[in-house]
């Protein structure tokens, strides 16, 4: 104990515990590597040469002055935080001997010849608060109390000390101490509380001393005084008890009981002067004596206490003496006031300026990197704990903000708000299904559109009549020239007749005929169809859709007039509502964002023991938002009752239920022009699919047939000249030659002749659904999307082809023969792009497109069904 006399008072500080020196690097090291593994414990290495510093400079006695009190100050919270980060890793107790060979000897700090050494992190965390709150105190009484500034050191340092008392005994780390084995008395609870009670009470002073320096009112400086009082008489009281009142010396006892009668004694004084002022001379006689009392009382058992105090009491005493004989003077002479009983006044006031200051902060070690690779399992279980708990409480608030939310859409869909006070503005909007569907109509060409595609239908079919005929006239054209070679030589025209090998692409010819005659019926039943639901399709012309809907009118006539403000006020109660579901958003930001920041594995790394109330209070931090959600949940049903009411008026105000009739029937109106467009428009495709794959198989016919014409020419040559050979002097007349001459240029060259093909390649006439067609039949070069060169379609079954196979003369396809040509010889489309040069490339021959089976048979297209 150290004490020093600062303005005229006398006030105590604190010896620090002595301890030994302690090998903390190789015990710890070897936990590590037999725990984790020499690698960890390598990388560690750092860590614990810092601990080891640590300590070893906690170890070094302290010299008084007060830069080096403030140094062993931070070298002691260094270390504190240090011990937070060992305690959790490494096991070391009496009970737990996983760190061998690790003992902590530490002396009394009130008594030197008494001293504990245990295997214990408790032990040591203990002595290095309570050396603490020893510096905390020496640190106060090395101030200069006789200046403000140094009165504020002083005070301020004194709170410290209470603080680190406080937290040796509220952290635990007294019991703890003491429940590890037997420890010396200045680490205990009690000695711990008592010193808290002495720090604060010497703080106190410090401000009384304050306030009567600063020319203070008597009843302040009565009411600090009395704190003073207050505070030492506890001190006094904790000494006086066990285990304590044994183990200090008769001075500190003596001490502390003679200061808390001389500020009782003071409190008297001080509130007397008050009396005295406001003329109460009987109770100011009565507090004078009972002050002097106590004083008397002390001084008789108190023995060897400083001499400065005992002369600041007497000075004390003499004061109240004088007083006491001016009031019995003046009570007798002139107030004749009984002066009542010491049992019937009441207890002096107080006012109590001093607590421990937290020393939470300063010991915080969640920010230190010591060990942090060393995490063991609890502290993760303890995380993952934690980290449910967050889950589940976000997870709760974000299920009431989510049903806040569907509340406020269905409550508004029931009362069909925003939409009725769009509609009222001018802004009215379709339901989004029907206006996509609407969009998608317009942007195909709505309505308008159908009758250039129709138009489409019609030179389609005209494209493909005209082919068939073509086809036709070929054929024909070759079958009379063969009948005729076949009149005039008779037996000696032996080569097949031309309808013997032409009946199967006859039957075929036939067959596209007979699709051309049914899908121009059904080009007709859709042309009807179109112009009878004209003018039912004629609403999905209208830009913007929504010019069709009804809109919601004003009154011809107002009773009152006030339909504006009905309107008003419904406005503003809904942006009311938006803005609270705009806070429900960011309130939930909010907590996501928090959750995302919120690391307290630091904190649990600090942490021994139970972590429940570290859970409480980290999970506090989310108290805040979840209030905000409950008041923001509360305000929109308040607001949402409130906005029913006034819809309600507002709807018998502006007759809102033949509104929503009329804009029902809109709704059906024109969900049904889509439906009905969407039909016609899929028959339209269906046809220009059939007319685009029906225009590629007829002409890949008309050039097998132009290709069964050249052969059938050639074939006549060689027959001619053969017969020629056979009958000496004859000689075919001049018009059999021109006719076969005329017959053989009528046909086109065969592609693998030397003549160049033509520079570009042609399509057949129409596009495919979904490519704009242009009138001149302009059509892209490339197929269609289908691969087969003809789709199985008009009604043939399935057999190979026999043409030739029956017939040895008959026609084959040379190997590389491209059977694909132009519709129209000599025809371009519009632009560059359809008409782009294509590569020559050798394709084999496809098989005959006219044996396959109908792709469009009228019991499976729609194309055929009647509209």
């Amino acid at each position: 104990m150290a004490s020093a006399a600062g303005s005229s008072n006398v006030m105590l500080a604190i010896n620090e515990k002595k301890t030994i020196t302690t090998d903390l690097y190789r015990p710890l090291r070897l936990y590590i590597a037999s725990t984790y593994s020499e690698r960890e414990a390598a990388a560690a290495d750092d860590d614990l040469s810092v601990v080891c510093d640590l300590r070893a400079a906690v170890e070094k006695p302290s010299l008084p002055d007060p830069s080096s009190l403030e140094q062993r100050r931070d070298a002691l919270l260094a270390y504190a935080r240090a011990l937070a980060l060992v305690e959790p890793r490494f096991p070391i107790s009496p009970d737990r001997a996983h760190v061998h060979s690790l003992t902590f000897t530490w002396h009394d700090a009130f008594k030197g010849n008494k001293k504990c050494a245990l295997a214990s992190i408790h032990l040591e965390k203990a002595s290095v608060l309570f050396n603490l709150g020893a510096v905390y105190s020496q640190i106060a009484l090395a101030a200069d109390r006789s200046t403000d500034v140094g009165i504020r050191i002083a005070c301020g340092a004194f709170q410290s000390a209470a603080g680190a008392f406080a937290w040796l005994r509220e952290s635990g780390a007294a019991a703890k101490a003491v429940a590890a084995g037997t420890t010396t008395v200045d680490i205990t609870p009690e000695c711990a509380g008592m010193l808290e009670k002495l720090m604060l009470a010497q703080a106190q002073e410090c401000f009384f001393e304050k306030v009567i320096g600063g020319g203070k009112p008597p009843a302040l400086c009565s009411k600090v005084a009395r704190q003073v009082g207050i505070l030492y008489e506890e001190a006094y009281t904790a000494l006086s008890a066990s285990p304590l009142s044994q183990h200090f010396d008769k001075t500190w006892v003596s001490h502390v009981q003679l200061k808390a009668a001389q500020f009782y004694a003071d409190a008297c004084y001080r509130y007397s002067l008050d009396l005295h002022e406001k003329e109460e001379i009987a109770e100011e006689i009565a507090r004078l004596k009972i002050g002097m009392s106590a004083l008397a009382d002390a001084k008789k058992t108190t023995k060897g206490v400083a001499a400065q105090l005992l002369d600041s009491v007497n000075k004390l005493e003499s004061n109240m003496k004088t007083n006491l004989e001016r009031a019995m003077k003046e009570n007798d002479r002139v107030y004749l006031m009984r002066v009542p009983a010491a049992g019937s006044l009441g207890a002096l006031p107080a006012a109590s300026l001093v607590k421990p200051t937290s020393l939470a902060e300063v010991l915080d070690a969640s920010k230190e990197r010591l060990f942090s690779s060393l995490v063991p399992d609890g502290s993760m279980k303890a995380l993952s704990k934690y980290t449910e708990m967050v889950d589940n409480s976000i997870r709760t608030q974000a299920e009431k903000l989510q049903q806040a939310s569907e509340i406020t859409r269905v409550r508004l869909k029931e009362m069909d708000l925003p939409d009725s006070i769009l509609s009222l503005e001018g802004n009215i909007t379709l339901p989004m299904d029907l206006k996509e569907d609407v969009e998608a109509v317009q942007i195909s060409g709505g309505p308008a559109g159908l009758e250039s595609e129709l138009q489409q239908l019609r030179d389609l079919s005209r494209v493909n009549q005209e082919l068939l005929v073509q086809t036709e006239e070929l054929l024909q054209k070759e079958a009379n020239e063969d009948a005729q070679f076949r009149t005039q030589f008779g037996s000696r025209w032996t080569r097949p007749q031309s309808s013997t090998l032409t009946k199967n692409i006859q039957d075929r010819l036939n067959l596209f005929a007979s699709n051309l005659k049914r899908a121009a019926d059904s080009d007709s039943l859709i042309e009807r169809g179109v112009k009878e639901n004209y003018s039912l399709m004629s609403i999905l012309d209208k830009r913007p859709i929504e010019s069709a809907l009804p809109s919601i009118s004003r009154p011809i006539m107002s009773l009152d007039g006030n339909e504006d403000a009905i309107v008003g006020a419904l406005k503003q109660s809904l942006r009311q509502l938006e803005s609270l579901g705009a806070q429900r958003a960011g309130l939930e930001d909010m907590l996501k964002e928090m959750k995302r920041k919120d690391d307290i594995l630091p904190k649990l790394m600090v942490g021994v023991g139970s972590h429940d109330d570290l859970f409480k209070k980290e999970i506090a931090k989310y108290d805040p938002i979840c209030a905000d959600i409950a008041d923001n949940i509360v305000a929109q049903e308040q607001l949402l009752l409130q906005i029913q009411a006034q819809n309600e008026q507002f709807a018998a105000v502006f007759n809102l239920e033949d509104y929503k009739a009329a804009r029902e029937r809109c709704y059906k109106q024109i969900a049904a022009a889509v439906v009905k467009y969407q039909e016609f428009k899929k028959n339209i495709n269906e046809g220009l699919n059939f007319y685009v794959t029906l225009q590629e198989a007829i002409g890949k016919i008309k050039q097998q047939c132009s290709d069964f014409i050249m052969t059938r020419n050639i074939q006549c040559r060689e027959m001619m000249e053969d017969v020629q050979r056979k009958l000496p002097g004859f000689r075919f007349s001049s018009s059999s030659r021109s006719s076969m001459q005329r017959n053989a240029a009528s046909v086109p060259p065969d592609e693998s002749s030397p003549s160049p093909p033509p520079p570009h390649a042609q399509a057949p006439y129409a596009s495919p659904p979904g490519v704009d067609s242009r009138h001149g039949y302009s059509q892209p070069e490339a197929r269609p999307a289908y691969s087969q060169p003809y789709p199985p379609s008009y009604g043939a079954t399935p057999q190979q082809p026999t043409y030739g196979a029956q017939h040895p003369g008959q026609y084959q396809p040379p190997p590389g023969h491209d059977c694909g040509q132009p519709a129209y010889p000599g025809w371009r489309g519009p632009y560059p792009y359809y008409n782009a040069p294509q590569p020559q490339q050798s394709v084999p021959c496809p098989q005959a497109p006219y044996n396959a089976t109908g792709a469009y048979p009228p019991h499976q297209s729609n194309y055929y069904r009647p509209q």
